[in-house]
This record gives structure tokens, sequence and C-alpha cells, in this order.
């Protein structure tokens, strides 16, 4: 009886699991398709002035493969690029000017914003200043891109030219990122995956839904909704910026698109799993609000959702049992869910039912996040630490 009782709660777990995947697959925004791409787009009659402003520290081994491609931008209006040289170590700011003057191109400026006072996390310190630089020149749009960003040419035109037709304050495209080593092959992808399945881009750009979300390398912003929204001052606290940044303008009555990017490129390596793992747990607590409740549950979801049809399929074999069928069934649509995202990658697809493994990774990437969020360390930008949330004064 006993075993009995075993073989069927695997069953029904698996039964779970299924269940789960395919009301993944029907139910949240499609959200492993990858035709979200930049919306239709008119040229304007007379072209809005934009100022690009780039938050950089430490960044002169990325800046090289990044920068000129702001500078060599194939904008018809008024533009100018703004980096905001965050107290880098490296010549950073040097190396900026130096590489406009190699380039010429569009207009860059230089700025040092200081150290920033207390209650403001990541760069959004560097982004208020290199917005405040900006003002003088009275741009109607703001582009936050991060100096490992690199843009095709026509990359403003077209996010301006989409911004326009479609009436969006904040159109932002999520950036192709680095998949050139083994780790990167197996970490990236899921990256963009999970977080689509987190925030289906198809609802974003829906009116009438509360999903909201943007992504922090390249995100165009129109500067009477980020007054409207007071950005970056009522988010100086966030870690996840971009989506914190996304939410004020929406709550202000703004209208947000996100989607992927075609040309627009991430320059940055993360070689070693070491580098990707501090990529993520660097704000994996903090999507969860700090809340243990939902570090469980999501704990949890991710044991059912990904591990157990690998498992049950396992179990199932060994005891001959429905298990193996249910499991597998779950499995199979998992990884066809993961297929689009590994082609938009160019990745193998033999890939795609080594997505279990991949999630196991992210869970124990999300408890070290919890981790060190309770021992004191809060998060990190660059080499710079700043408190727990829970510890930083309100400013009012």
């Amino acid at each position: 009886m006993g075993q009995t009782a075993r073989v069927s709660a695997v069953v029904w777990t698996a039964a779970g699991s299924l269940l789960a995947w395919l009301w993944l697959l029907l139910c949240q925004g499609f959200f492993w398709r990858t035709d979200v791409r930049l919306p239709p787009r008119r040229e304007p009659d007379a072209w809005p002035s934009v100022c690009v402003v780039v938050p950089a520290r430490d960044e002169a081994t990325v800046l090289p493969a990044a920068l000129p491609s702001l500078l060599r931008q194939d904008y018809p209006g008024r533009a100018e690029v703004f980096l905001v040289d965050d107290g880098s170590t490296d010549g950073t700011g040097d190396l900026a000017r130096e590489l406009a003057r190699r380039y010429g191109g569009l207009p860059l400026t230089v700025g040092s914003p200081g150290e920033p006072p207390a209650g403001w996390t990541g760069k959004l310190w560097a982004v208020r200043h290199g917005i405040g630089l900006a003002r003088a020149r009275d741009p109607e749009y703001l582009l936050l891109t991060d100096a490992d960003i690199a843009h095709a040419p026509d990359s403003l035109r077209e996010l301006v030219a989409a911004a326009g037709a479609g009436g969006f304050d904040v159109v932002s495209q999520m950036a192709r990122l680095r998949v050139e080593s083994m780790w990167e092959r197996f970490v990236v992808p899921a990256f963009v995956y999970f977080f689509a399945q987190l925030y289906p881009f198809r609802r974003i750009g829906a009116e009438g839904t509360r999903t909201v979300a943007a992504a922090g390398g390249c995100v165009l912003l129109r500067t009477e909704a980020a007054e409207r929204a007071r950005i970056p001052d009522a988010i100086r606290h966030a870690v996840i910026d971009d989506v914190a940044l996304a939410r004020a303008v929406k709550r202000g009555g703004g209208r947000v698109w996100l989607g992927l990017a075609d040309r627009v490129d991430s320059v940055r390596p993360y070689p070693r799993l070491a580098d990707l793992w501090r990529m993520v747990s660097r704000s994996a607590y903090a999507q969860l609000r700090h809340n243990p409740v939902l570090l469980a549950g999501t704990i949890a979801g991710l044991a059912l959702v990904y591990l157990v049809p690998p498992a049950a399929v396992v179990v199932g074999l060994v005891a001959g049992n429905a298990a193996a069928a249910v499991g597998g069934a779950a499995w199979l649509v998992m990884a066809g869910t993961y297929v689009p995202m590994l082609r938009y990658y160019r990745q193998p697809l033999w890939l795609a039912p080594l997505l279990p493994f991949t999630a196991f990774l992210y869970l124990l990437m999300t408890v070290d996040s919890a981790v060190r969020h309770y021992q004191g360390r809060g998060a990190a930008w660059k080499g710079r630490t700043y408190a727990r949330p829970d510890t930083v004064p309100d400013e009012g």
C-alpha cells in the first residue's frame, strides 16, 4: 500500500507539472515567442531632439566596442551624448574623450557626479547627473543606455520613430547579450527566457494590462514622462532600476513598450560561471521584494515546473509506471517553449532539454542572493556595494 501511495504521489506531482506547463504555454502571454520586435514606426515630419545618457563605472574594456556606435548614430535631428564617469579608476572618462576625438560624430560631454548620497542605488545617481546635464538642452527624449551596449547606426532613429508612431513614453529593447563561452550558452538565453516568462512582452505593450517592465540597457524615455514620474529620484532605492522606471512611468499615465532587439547588442563578456552568477544573484532576491515567503514559493515553483519533469521520467522508468510518460510530456512542452529563444540566440537546439539543469542553477543563484541579503552585504554595482533597502533612510 505504501509503495502504491508513493507511486501515485509521483504521478500526481508530474501531472501538476504538466498542467503548469500547459498553462504557461497557452495563458502566460505567449512569453515563449520571440517575434515581439520594434512596433510599427513612422518617420516624423520634424525629428525631436534626443540626449543619450550613458552611466559608466570602470568600463574601459568595453567602451571601445560600444561608445563609437553611439557617436556614429545616423539621426536626422539634434542629438548629443552625455557619458557620466561614476568614480572610475581605469581611465573611463579619458578614454571616452579620446574615442570622441578619434571617431567624431555626435557631440560628447563627459561628466562626473561625485559620490552618491545615502539612499541611491547602483547606477541611478549617475543617471540623475546625466539627466541633469541633458536638461540644459531641453530634449524631447532621453536614451538611457549602458556603457557596454553597441547600437546599429539607425538604432536611435528607429527607437524615436517607434515611440512617436505608437504614442509610447518608453520604448525599450532587450539587448542581445553575448553568447560565446560555454557558460554563456547555458545561462544567457535562459536569463532572457525567464525574464519574458515573468514579464510577457506582449502584455507590456498592450493597453489596459498591469504587466510592465523595461530593459535597462536600452530605454528611450520621453522627457515629459520622466519629469511627471520624477525619474530617477522616485526610484532611487531600486536595485532593479529598469523595471522600477517602467512602473513609475506607467503609474504616471505613460505607455510602455518592451521587446527583443535585432541590432542592439551587449559586448560585455561573461566567460565564467562566477561572472554570470554575480549578474543574477545581484538582483534575484530584490525581484522577490526581499520576502522570504515569496522566496519559498519561488523555490517550490521552480522545483515543480522545471525539476519534477526529468525526475519523474527517471523514477517512472525505474518503477515502470505512468510517471515517465507524464513527466516526459511536461519536459517536452518545456523544451519546446525554449526552442524559439535558442533560435533567437543562434544556439544549438540540443540545449533545450537541458533547461532543467539551467533552472537549477538559477534556483541556487536566487538562494545565494537571499543569503547575501541577510548577511548584510546588500547589492552591488561595479564594485560599489550599497545598503539593504530596509536600512536606507527615506529622504522624502
